[in-house]
C-alpha cells in the first residue's frame, strides 16, 4: 500500500481505496472518507520549528504557499501535482482592543485572517488540495455547489491553472452578490438551482455520481487536507505553540473537522504535547448542530454516532420544510455534509457548540472591522460566540484564544453599506427580513455642505 490512501471513517468498516479513485463517501456503507498516511514511510519533522527554513526559499512556489510549505504533513502528491496559486499567506493578528470590548485579557485574543487568500476567503487552503488530486486523476470537469465562497475558490483554481472546466451550482436564496460576482468574472459555468444550498449540493452530487465530473465540496476529503493548514499557521503565528481554544463559524463544518484532524496527526506524531479546545458557533437561523449536539446529546461516541436521531431529526426538517436563514449566507446551511467528522472534532479537542443570532452576527462584525480586519458576516460569529462563552464563564479572560476570521469584507459589502448607512431600503432589503433592527456599532457618512467652514463644523474642528 501507497504512504498515503482513503479510508471510510466508521469504525465497523475501514474500508480503504487508493488515491486514483474519486469518491466522496465509501462504497460499502456509504460513511465519509479520510486522507490517512503510513507516517512511518513519510519524511515528518521531529518539530514544527523546522517549517521555519522554508521561509529562507519562498522563491520555490511550493514553500511560498502557505499550504504546501507544510506539505510533510499532507504529502498524498508528488511535487510535480500541485496545483497552487500562492495560497496561504494570511495573518494572525493579536487583538487587545476588541478582546478588552469582550472581556479578554492582554495577550489573549487572536484573530486568523483568511480573507487574504486570493480568492478572498479560506476555502483556497482546501480547493489547492482538491484542485491538486484532480490532476491527479486527470479531471477534465469540476464542479460544487457553494452558497458563494466555494464557487469562487473553485473557479479561481479552474481559471489560473487552465486545467478544468469549471461547473458552479448556486441555490436561488441569498448569495452576496460579492462572491457571486467572482465566480461569474473567473468563468465558471454557474448554474441557479430553484431551491437552497442543500437542495444544489444534492443536485451536484447526483450529477458527478452519474458523469466524469470532480467534486469539489467539502465533502471532498481532499479539501479537508488542504484547510488542516489553517491550524498549522495559527500555531506559527503563536512561536508554534498551542493556543487554549480555536473558535470557529460553523456551517457545512469542513473547517471544524479539519481542524480536529490537524490536531489528531500532531498528537499522534508528538509535534504537539496538548490539544486545544474547539468552539463551533452556528447562526441561530441554521443551527442543525447546536440542536443535534446540545439538545439532543448526539456524540462521536469512537464512531458510533446515533444514525437514526441524525436522519430522524432531517425527516422531520424535511415533512415541516424547514429551511435555514441567516444573514450570514456563508454559513447558511441546514445539512451539513461533515456534521460525523465535526463530532469527532468535537470529541478529540474537548468542544462545545453555541448558536448566535443575526444581530450578534452583524454587531459583532462591525466591532471586528472597527478594530482590525473587515470580514464577511459568517465570521462575526466567532467574536459573537466568544462574548457568549466569555459571559457563561466557560472561556476565561486569561485563556489564549484564535478566532478564525473566514473571508473578506468585500464578500458582502451590501451588508455592511445596509448596515452602516441608515438607508431605509437597504435596511428593508437586507437586515430587516432577518430580524436585525439595531445598528448600535453605525458609523454613517456624515452629510455636509460644499463648504470647508460646513467641513470644519462637522469634523468638530472649528
Amino acid at each position: 500500500m501507497s504512504h498515503a490512501f482513503q479510508q471510510c471513517i466508521h469504525p465497523d468498516c475501514q474500508t480503504t481505496y487508493d488515491l486514483g479513485q474519486i469518491l466522496t463517501a465509501c462504497k460499502k456503507c456509504g460513511s465519509l472518507l479520510d486522507i490517512q498516511y503510513n507516517w512511518d514511510r513519510v519524511s515528518v519533522p521531529s518539530s514544527m520549528k523546522e517549517f521555519e527554513k522554508r521561509w529562507a526559499s519562498r522563491l520555490n512556489p511550493l514553500d511560498f504557499s502557505g499550504v504546501w510549505r507544510f506539505r510533510n504533513l499532507l504529502p498524498f502528491p508528488a511535487d510535480s501535482d500541485i496545483v497552487t496559486i500562492g495560497e496561504g499567506q494570511t495573518i494572525l493578528q493579536k487583538n487587545d482592543l476588541l478582546g478588552a470590548k469582550i472581556g479578554m485579557n492582554a495577550d489573549s485574543l487572536f484573530l486568523q485572517y483568511e480573507g487574504l487568500n486570493p480568492s478572498g476567503s479560506f476555502k483556497d487552503n482546501g480547493m489547492t488540495a482538491a484542485s491538486t488530486h484532480a490532476k491527479m486523476v486527470g479531471a477534465k470537469i469540476t464542479a460544487c455547489a457553494s452558497t458563494g465562497n466555494t464557487s469562487a475558490s473553485l473557479a479561481i483554481y479552474a481559471g489560473v491553472s487552465g486545467l478544468f472546466k469549471c461547473v458552479v451550482f448556486v441555490g436561488s436564496g441569498k448569495i452576496a452578490y460579492g462572491k457571486l460576482s467572482q465566480a461569474l468574472d473567473y468563468g465558471a459555468t454557474t448554474l441557479q438551482i430553484k431551491g437552497d444550498f442543500d437542495d444544489a449540493l444534492a443536485r451536484v452530487r447526483e450529477l458527478c455520481d452519474q458523469h466524469p465530473i470532480y467534486l469539489c465540496n467539502s465533502v471532498n476529503p481532499f479539501r479537508l487536507e488542504g484547510q488542516k493548514t489553517i491550524m498549522y499557521r495559527i500555531m506559527e503565528g503563536l512561536g508554534w505553540e498551542v493556543p487554549d481554544w480555536i473558535v470557529v463559524p460553523g456551517g457545512n463544518l469542513g473547517n471544524s473537522s479539519s481542524f480536529g484532524k490537524a490536531f489528531i496527526e500532531l498528537k499522534q506524531l508528538g509535534l504537539i504535547d496538548r490539544v486545544p479546545r474547539l468552539a463551533i458557533i452556528n447562526a441561530a437561523g441554521a443551527s442543525t448542530l447546536d440542536q443535534l449536539f446540545n439538545s439532543d446529546e448526539l456524540r462521536w461516541n469512537d464512531g458510533k454516532n446515533d444514525s437514526d436521531l441524525i436522519r430522524n431529526y432531517y425527516e422531520v426538517m424535511d415533512k415541516e420544510d424547514q429551511r435555514a436563514s441567516t444573514l450570514a449566507s456563508a454559513i447558511e446551511i441546514n445539512r451539513p455534509v461533515n456534521l460525523v467528522k465535526a463530532l469527532r472534532a468535537l470529541s478529540f479537542c474537548d468542544g462545545v457548540v453555541r448558536s448566535v443570532s443575526d444581530q450578534q452576527i452583524v454587531d459583532s462584525r462591525a466591532m471586528i472591522a472597527a478594530t482590525g480586519f473587515g470580514c464577511e458576516p459568517a465570521s462575526g460569529a466567532t467574536i459573537a460566540g466568544l462574548q457568549m462563552l466569555r459571559e457563561e464563564g466557560v472561556i476565561a479572560a486569561s485563556d489564549r484564544v484564535a478566532c478564525v476570521l473566514t473571508g473578506h469584507q468585500l464578500k458582502d459589502p451590501d451588508l455592511t453599506v445596509a448596515y452602516h448607512t441608515g438607508d431605509p431600503k437597504k435596511h428593508e432589503e437586507k437586515l430587516h427580513p432577518a430580524g436585525v433592527f439595531e445598528m448600535p456599532y453605525a458609523n454613517p457618512p456624515i452629510v455636509v455642505e460644499n463648504d470647508v467652514a460646513a467641513i470644519v463644523s462637522a469634523l468638530g474642528l472649528g
